[in-house]
């Protein structure tokens, strides 16, 4: 575990796997820390330097006052990766993180030679959505948005586990100003021309059951980059790295070969 002091955030980082290995970059989803990641860790291939972190106002980053712009969440990537001397990454973004993806892309073509979109979308839900969701985490605190999260988030077999205490918990841990502050980020982006203008190699993976990010808002996104590819995981919800990290791993590994990066 590192801080990265990047002058206006302190981001916390982790680097596993191989330090001279073809850079992966994972960017986890709204109200999750870079542990989000642990379940597929042990199916990746060998060869890969992993990257995690935890964006502003989440896990053991610092948390700034909010709102924040969807600009400030990729500049902060941006000044992790720089700082890590990461080019040529696979950078691959869930949710909120696979809008980071995109932003990223359009800004630094250099840093993302290959993405994988994940539960996400180029524009996800209505402003006033957000805002919504926003104002209750401020005065009410997320514990009053977690089952109905938890039921986007799960399909029904995960949510019959025990595990689930463990995300909902994880959810509940997060700074309601950090939460918060990245709805505000989600509310404001539109990246549906940006992203159209895209020609880098993309994997598009959806949930069946997945109650944030619907497959079809998925697969819309990823259509609009040429070439790109969509994979479905049945019986999973918003976060299948969780629920079915083998099969996640193995799409990934696939898209990895496929792609010359491993």
């Amino acid at each position: 575990m590192k801080i990265a002091d990047l002058g206006d955030v302190r981001l916390h980082y982790r680097i596993d796997g191989d330090p001279s290995g073809a850079p992966i970059v994972f960017a986890n989803s709204l109200g999750t820390d870079l542990r989000l990641w642990d379940p597929i860790l042990p199916h990746l291939p060998a060869g890969l330097r992993i990257i995690r972190f935890d964006k502003r106002g989440h896990g053991l980053s610092s948390c700034p006052t909010g709102p924040y712009s969807m600009g400030a969440l990729v500049r902060d990537t941006e000044r992790l990766l720089d700082l890590l001397n990461v080019t040529d990454a696979m950078f691959v973004g869930l949710s909120i993180g696979g809008m980071i993806a995109q932003g990223l892309a359009v800004k630094r073509l250099d840093l993302v030679r290959a993405m994988v979109l994940s539960n996400t979308a180029a524009k996800m839900g209505t402003k006033e959505m957000w805002q919504e969701r926003l104002e209750t985490v401020r005065t009410h605190g997320i514990e009053a948005l977690a089952d109905p999260v938890m039921e986007r988030w799960f399909g029904r077999d995960f949510r019959a586990t025990a595990d689930l205490e463990l995300w909902r918990n994880m959810l509940v841990r997060q700074p309601a100003e950090g939460y918060a502050g990245c709805c505000a980020a989600i509310a404001g982006t539109d990246f549906y021309t940006p992203t159209s203008g895209l020609r880098l190699p993309t994997l598009g993976i959806a949930g069946s059951e997945d109650g944030a990010s619907p497959p079809d808002l998925v697969r819309e996104t990823v259509n609009l980059i040429h070439g790109s590819k969509f994979e479905l995981i049945r019986r999973a919800g918003h976060l299948p790295c969780v629920e079915k990290p083998a099969e996640y791993a193995a799409l990934l590994t696939t898209f990895l070969k496929e792609t010359g990066h491993v």
